[in-house]
């Protein structure tokens, strides 16, 4: 993909400056995110997992609600205020990855793969002692979450994915669409990368950074004044170019160029929630709808008013969707 992780970034940024205000007091919680002031999150503090410190946050009680954002690399904070409402009846944990957010960074940039995420992950479960967990995971945060289902199927109780991919292939094919579409509407900027790469650089250096300043809501929405929906958080190229290799916006390699889940979704047992973004261009339908034939046990929903992010553009439907889902 061009850079979920920059796309967003970008966006973030610019969405600080539009959060000024308190949350709005609607009976759920997450009406009108536009007023969401940036420094809205749970009570939150530090817990030691495999050797790091992670970060997590956490609201209301019982059952527990695990949440798991894209990039690699970038900060939950984008999930706020959308999943608040569910506190009423589950325990919803934020938490940032190694590198991510509050959370340490590696040693190594050998450490960011998905294996330790995996791991981490199971790590959180166990210290915060929260039994077997409802796991959400979004785009990359969804990937994480395939396997861990796959490796952990004893500590799930249900799996929910979002707008995210089953292999590398898929992967790619969304970088290629997303370059496509970069090429065909800013010509302009697409040339003066074009030039970057001509000299050598791949998509990772600070040059081809420098020229790749795509508006943030050209592939992440369906309706783009609901990019100022969305708080400021953070994200970290290290951890985006350890796991997706120095030329990750182009090809697909590093540490998450050959997984593939499509053997594995069949033997998923637990109950299965998939959405999808109708005009998503990171994770594109073509691609997303194939799901139906590698979970066919899976709910899968098309929502038809959202790109990469239904929970921001179609918040009712979804947070009404994963409310009927987790309670049956």
């Amino acid at each position: 993909m061009h850079r979920l992780d920059a796309s967003l970034a970008l966006l973030l940024i610019l969405s600080a400056s539009l959060h000024s205000q308190t949350p709005s007091e609607s009976t759920n919680g997450v009406s009108a995110a536009s007023s969401v002031s940036s420094n809205f999150h749970p009570k939150g503090d530090y817990v030691s997992v495999n050797g790091a410190r992670l970060w997590y946050e956490s609201e209301g009680s019982g059952p527990a609600l695990v949440l798991i954002s894209g990039g690699p690399g970038i900060s939950h904070d984008y999930f706020h205020p959308y999943f608040s409402s569910l506190a009423n009846s589950y325990r919803v944990v934020y938490f940032g990855a190694l590198g991510c957010g509050k959370s340490d960074r590696a040693k190594s940039l050998q450490e960011y793969t998905l294996s330790r995420g995996v791991d981490d992950l199971e790590g959180l479960r166990k210290a915060l002692g929260l039994g077997r967990i409802n796991l959400l995971g979004h785009s990359y945060g969804g990937v994480v979450a395939q396997a861990y289902a796959v490796r952990f199927p004893e500590s799930l109780q249900r799996l929910i994915l979002v707008d995210t991919f089953f292999s590398a292939e898929m992967w790619q094919a969304n970088n290629d669409n997303s370059n496509r579409e970069l090429q065909n509407q800013f010509p302009e900027m697409w040339e003066k990368i074009q030039n970057v790469r001509a000299q050598g650089y791949s998509s990772c250096s600070k040059e081809s950074q420098a020229v790749s300043d795509v508006p943030p809501s050209f592939p992440l929405f369906y309706d783009t004044s609901n990019s100022d929906k969305v708080i400021a958080g953070s994200q970290n190229n290290d951890v985006y170019c350890a796991m997706t290799g120095e030329d990750g916006d182009f090809l697909i390699a590093g540490d998450l160029g050959n997984f593939d889940f499509r053997r594995d979704l069949k033997k998923v047992s637990v109950p299965m929630l998939i959405l999808a973004g109708r005009y998503d261009r990171i994770a594109f339908p073509r691609w997303t709808i194939q799901y139906k034939r590698y979970a066919p046990q899976a709910k899968f929903v098309m929502l038809e008013k959202s790109g990469h992010f239904p929970f921001v553009e179609q918040t009712d439907e979804t947070v009404g969707l994963l409310r009927d889902f987790l309670q049956h």
